[in-house]
């Protein structure tokens, strides 16, 4: 495709800061905060339980602490203290959410040439929250939602934000992390798509159908040329 792109689109997670890092740090601290305010379960045992139940729900449900104490019979009067302290916990982890060392200065770059943009699934304050904390909401023209898009990620998403900026599909790039979210509905909808593998990231395996594969937004900066 001759047309060179001229809109840059990145997911949040496990692309601009290390999601799956933090996840797992902030549900250890919750866990452990309600095992030291007297819970009497070891922590092997309520992690199993959270997994399962953040499969049986959704990473963006708003009760899942309340739901392991449940399923561990303990009883609702006495539910209140745990979940606060699990909740507190997790909140202050949220001290740790920085961007990869990269994204800072390659986002200041590329915002010289290129119009950079948000697409993201989740909840939108929970997903402008992360963008405020790293301080890069302000590289971005705007943020694409998919709670404020009434719908989840889909080719259907990315058609209508192209038609909402006015651009284009081909105009576009996706930039992400996961296959079938970022990669595939992008490029079903005509954009392009590059598939980012950070380490250690959840969704860093697999086969893709990206136009190009990178393992850092660094080197976004030097193979966008070629897409």
């Amino acid at each position: 495709m001759a047309t060179k792109p001229r809109n840059l689109f990145f997911d949040i997670d496990d692309v601009l800061f290390p999601s799956t890092e933090f996840s797992k740090l902030a549900r250890k601290n919750s866990l452990n905060a309600m095992i030291e305010l007297g819970l009497n379960v070891n922590f092997k045992t309520l992690n199993n339980v959270l997994e399962r139940v953040i499969k049986e729900t959704d990473s963006n449900y708003s009760n899942h602490f309340g739901v392991v104490l449940e399923k561990l019979g303990i009883e609702k009067m006495h539910r209140a203290k745990f979940v606060a302290g699990a909740v507190s916990a997790y909140h202050d982890t949220k001290a740790s959410i920085h961007p990869y060392p990269d994204v800072p200065l390659v986002l200041m770059n590329l915002k010289k040439r290129y119009a950079l943009y948000v697409a993201s699934e989740g909840i939108a304050i929970k997903q402008w929250d992360k963008l405020i904390r790293m301080k890069l909401a302000l590289f971005f023209n705007d943020v694409f939602v998919s709670e404020d898009l009434g719908m989840q990620k889909s080719q259907e998403f990315y058609l209508k934000i192209a038609k909402i900026i006015n651009v284009k599909p081909f105009e576009c790039v996706m930039i992400g992390d996961r296959e079938d979210k970022d990669i595939v509905f992008a490029k079903n909808a005509g954009w392009r798509a590059v598939r980012i593998r950070r380490k250690n990231a959840k969704h860093a395996a697999g086969k893709t159908h990206a136009n190009m594969e990178i393992t850092s937004l660094t080197e976004l900066t030097h193979k966008l040329a070629y897409i």
